[in-house]
């Protein structure tokens, strides 16, 4: 199969991968993988991953937005942690690695388009999440509440109030303290039940201090 047939059937999805390209080229998969791997050379396509592809930018029929990249090279997964946390400026710099949350093994892809970070949490975690409009594109996210959670569940040690302080954490006020506590439960983490209540803490020590 020609380059001009795969981006005449391809091209309106944001990205794809080899087995996708297989439905329509039925032939040897050496040869096809062969005209994969001469087509990312030439800069027809970019690899994302192995086995995984995008169309070259002056293809595309449509931007890339590597959010929607993060959404689609591991799933299931949503963006969620340290990115999301600076997506929504609760972090006072912006996260340039786009953190995600999946059900299967920690990943990390490295592309053109970016640094792409899974970690792993249980089935019974991967809640708090929905679609957001981003750019004109549906892309999967953590709500502010979760992203919080997810970051204190993923990397170790005590989120005491020290701790919380050194992050430099900004609009507290968007992050739901019901919904917090809510969500902590789920978790049945007595770590995190803590690391509500000194987040409840720094909440009210930041308003003090305004």
């Amino acid at each position: 199969m020609r380059f001009d047939e795969i981006l005449d059937r391809l091209g309106d999805l944001p990205l794809f991968d080899a087995a996708t390209v297989a439905r329509f080229d039925p032939g040897d998969r050496a040869a096809l993988k062969a005209r994969l791997h001469r087509w990312v050379k030439r800069g027809r396509l970019v690899s994302l991953r192995r086995g995984m592809y995008a169309f070259a930018e002056r293809y595309r029929r449509e931007p890339l937005s590597p959010l929607l990249v993060a959404n689609y090279l591991y799933r299931p997964s949503y963006l969620s942690g340290l990115w999301v946390l600076g997506f929504l400026e609760l972090l006072p710099e912006m996260v340039t690695t786009f953190t995600s949350v999946s059900t299967r093994v920690p990943r990390v892809f490295e592309s053109s388009l970016g640094r792409f970070e899974y970690r792993h949490v249980k089935g019974e975690l991967f809640f708090g999440f929905g679609l957001r409009e981003i750019a004109g594109q549906q892309v999967w996210m953590a709500e502010p509440e979760k992203a919080l959670l997810d970051l204190w569940h993923l990397e170790h040690g005590e989120w005491d109030l020290d701790r919380l302080r050194s992050m430099r954490f900004q609009r507290q006020e968007i992050v739901d303290a019901g919904r917090l506590a809510e969500y902590a439960e789920r978790f049945a983490m007595p770590r995190l039940v803590r690391a509500v209540a000194a987040w409840q803490r720094y909440r009210q020590e930041e308003e003090r201090d305004a």
